[in-house]
């Protein structure tokens, strides 16, 4: 008999669906995974075999297959130790098939058998809603999950104990709520600057319009201070903003507690950052600074001290409002529609040049 679970992968911030399968055979005692699995799914074998031991289950002395289909599809995370555990206890007869086929699964497990938060919960919760399933999560990120809509059906178990009791009708697990950020209130206003009255004119209008800023000045003058309080005057993120600005956020495990907040995101990376930390991508793809920075403000400190090449990859998510990744293994796309604003120091031998000389001279720091 092959049991199945649903849990998915991540291509740029969409879920795929991916079919957990497993099978007990004839032959030489052995667990294997197969399906183009990455290390750490290979290393789930021990995850999944200490957990079980320690809820007082042992695998039966056969060889065990579990495959991660499509096959063809890359797999990486930790988030697949719960639903090949699932897959398992369903072969075993303890998790009824129908019960399983009803969800979506995703979560780490622990030795003792306990259910550790993963990143990639909202959007997994959002392509279970479009499937018409429900969604099995990790406790710590139940809340998270939550945010899909108020009719997923969310189980959020601390360990494997209390799903197992849930579906035995000995214990219920009640649905999580979803929370707003409270460190709103915390974030710097741009009622705190005192002065800079032709500097906060501009900022209005930046915000006002969507444009990009640029502030030329000597160290001190207050240019970061201005920029980290431009998202305080910019309009809040509405619910369709929010939740995309919170999936990518929550793929970069950057969602604390599963709180998103309706506050517009301010990144700002440092000049020496890499082409790939601010487009997105790696060997694992992951979203970048401008991605992060996703209706929002992306601010550049040092401009002229940032590699050219970074600066050159401004160039396309600025006009089309997504940064594409391609590389030998993968092609995603990320959305990136930012508002850019970038600080520099000035430039003496710049300055005192004629502008219809100096608008030829590649600005430079001191």
């Amino acid at each position: 008999m092959t049991a199945r679970v649903a849990t998915v992968a991540f291509q740029g911030i969409a879920a795929v669906p991916v079919d957990v399968q497993a099978q007990f055979l004839n032959g030489q005692v052995n667990f294997h995974i197969v399906g183009l699995a990455d290390k750490a799914i290979s290393e789930s074998k021990e995850r999944v075999r200490a957990a079980l031991y320690a809820i007082g289950l042992g695998l039966p002395g056969k060889r065990l297959i579990v495959n991660l289909s499509p096959a063809d599809l890359p797999k990486e995370g930790s988030h697949y130790d719960l639903p090949i555990a699932m897959a398992i206890l369903s072969a075993l007869g303890v998790i009824p098939p129908d019960f399983l086929s009803r969800y979506v699964v995703m979560g780490e497990l622990g030795l003792d058998g306990a259910l550790q938060a993963v990143s990639g919960i909202l959007p997994a919760a959002m392509s279970a809603v479009a499937q018409d399933m429900g969604i099995i999560c990790p406790k710590g990120s139940g809340a998270e999950a939550a945010w899909a809509g108020d009719k997923l059906d969310i189980l959020a178990p601390a360990n494997l104990i209390q799903l197992i009791n849930h579906v035995k009708g000995s214990q219920v697990l009640s649905r999580p709520a979803a929370h707003l950020s409270v460190l709103d209130q915390m974030l710097p206003d741009f009622s705190e600057i005192k002065g800079q009255e032709a500097a906060k004119r501009a900022l209005e209008v930046a915000a006002a319009g969507g444009h990009h800023l640029l502030m030329v000045g000597p160290p001190g003058a207050g240019k970061s201070m201005l920029a980290q309080r431009l998202p305080s005057i910019l309009p809040p993120l509405d619910a369709r903003e929010m939740l995309d600005v919170s999936m990518i956020a929550s793929l970069s495990g950057e969602l604390k507690d599963g709180q998103i907040t309706r506050r517009r995101p301010f990144r700002a990376p440092h000049h020496s950052a890499s082409m790939p930390s601010l487009v997105g991508g790696g060997i694992k793809p992951k979203p970048g600074e401008m991605a992060l920075a996703h209706h929002g403000v992306l601010f550049l400190d040092e401009l002229p001290e940032f590699q050219p090449r970074v600066l050159e990859a401004l160039r396309q998510p600025m006009e089309q409002g997504e940064a594409l990744v391609a590389r030998a293994n993968y092609h995603v796309t990320y959305p990136a529609r930012f508002q850019l604003v970038a600080a520099m120091n000035p430039c003496s031998r710049v300055a005192l040049l004629p502008l219809s000389s100096a608008s030829s001279e590649r600005p430079c720091g001191t």
